[in-house]
C-alpha cells in the first residue's frame, strides 16, 4: 500500500535588499546592501547580506560598515553587538520583571574610534569605504558554530506578539562604554539570520518494522513502513510505503499514517512537543 502525504509549512520570506549605487563603472556590477539609519539619521549601518550560513565547521562572517556623524559622536564611540534571543513563552505573560527569553551576546566589537587589527577589509568593505568616504570605519564579527539556527515556532492561533523560537540581531549604538544602554534615537536594529542549508548527499532509505502481539491470541501483526528517501523540502510530497503482514486472527480494519512535527525546548522542560502536520487514512 501506497500513501502520498503533502506538507505545508511555508518559508519565511527572504528580506528584500535596498539597492546601493554602484562605483561609476558600467562595466561592473553593482552592489546590493542592506541599508538601515538611527533615528536621528547620525548613524547608519551597511550590510551585504542578512542571511549568514552555518557550514558545521564555520560561519559565514558578518561584514560591512557604520556610517556616523564625527560632529554628533565627538568624543563617545561606536559599538556593535550581534545578539541571539531564545524566547519560549508568549510576550503577553511578561510579568513581574520575569521574561520567557534569554540573550546571549555572541560577538562584540568598537567600531569608532578603530581599534588596531591586521585582518583586511573584505571587497564589500573597500567599495563600501571608497563609496561614502572617511567617515565610514568597517565592523567583522565572527558567530561561533555551535549557536542554533535561526527558528520559528508557529504560534497557536489567538496567539499574540512575537513567535518562539531563535531569532538574531546585529546593533550599532553610540556610548561611553559596551556597557551603556543603547537608545532608540542613536542606535540601530537589524535582524539577520544564521540558517543551515541541507545536506546535498542523502543517507539510507528510511525503514522501521514492528509487531504486535495479542494475550492468549496465536501469531501476530507485522507491519513494515518505509519512505523513498530520508529529506524532504517545504511543499514536497511524501511517499510512504506500508507493508502490513496479519497472521493473527484479528482483522485490520483501519490504517491511519501522521506526519509529526517534534520540538524539544530544553531550557523549560525535557518534554518533547508534537504536532501533527499531515495525515492520511485508509481502510
Amino acid at each position: 500500500m501506497n500513501t502520498h502525504l503533502q506538507g505545508s509549512s511555508p518559508r519565511s520570506p527572504a528580506p528584500s535588499p535596498d539597492p546601493d549605487v554602484d562605483e561609476g563603472s558600467s562595466k561592473k556590477q553593482a552592489t546590493r546592501v542592506f541599508k538601515k539609519s538611527s533615528s536621528n539619521g547620525k548613524i547608519t549601518v551597511y550590510l551585504g547580506k542578512r542571511d549568514f550560513v552555518d557550514h558545521i565547521t564555520n560561519v559565514d562572517p558578518i561584514d560591512g560598515v557604520v556610517l556616523i556623524d564625527p560632529d554628533y559622536v565627538k568624543d563617545r564611540k561606536v559599538f556593535g553587538h550581534v545578539l541571539a534571543a531564545f524566547r519560549y513563552g508568549r510576550e503577553d505573560l511578561d510579568v513581574l520583571g520575569l521574561t520567557f527569553r534569554k540573550d546571549l551576546y555572541l560577538a562584540s566589537e568598537q567600531i569608532y574610534p578603530p581599534l588596531e587589527t591586521d585582518r583586511p577589509l573584505t571587497r564589500l568593505q573597500e567599495r563600501l569605504i571608497r563609496k561614502l568616504g572617511s567617515n565610514a570605519y568597517p565592523f567583522y564579527f565572527e558567530v561561533p558554530p555551535h549557536c542554533p539556527a535561526s527558528v520559528s515556532l508557529q504560534p497557536a492561533p489567538g496567539d499574540t506578539g512575537k513567535p518562539c523560537g531563535v531569532d538574531y540581531e546585529l546593533k550599532a549604538f553610540v556610548g561611553e562604554s559596551q556597557e551603556d544602554k543603547p537608545h532608540k534615537r542613536n542606535s540601530v536594529r537589524l535582524a539577520i539570520r544564521k540558517i543551515m542549508y541541507a545536506p546535498s548527499k542523502l543517507g539510507e532509505q528510511p525503514s522501521i518494522e514492528v509487531s504486535k502481539e495479542y494475550i492468549l491470541k496465536p501469531n501476530k501483526i507485522h507491519l513494515e513502513a518505509s519512505l523513498d528517501k530520508e529529506l524532504y523540502h517545504h511543499g514536497e510530497s511524501l511517499s510512504v510505503n506500508v507493508h502490513i503482514a496479519n497472521n493473527s486472527s484479528k482483522t485490520v480494519k483501519k490504517n491511519k499514517t501522521p506526519i509529526q512535527q517534534s520540538n524539544k525546548i530544553p531550557p523549560t522542560s525535557t518534554a518533547q512537543y508534537k504536532c501533527t502536520v499531515a495525515e492520511v487514512e485508509s481502510e
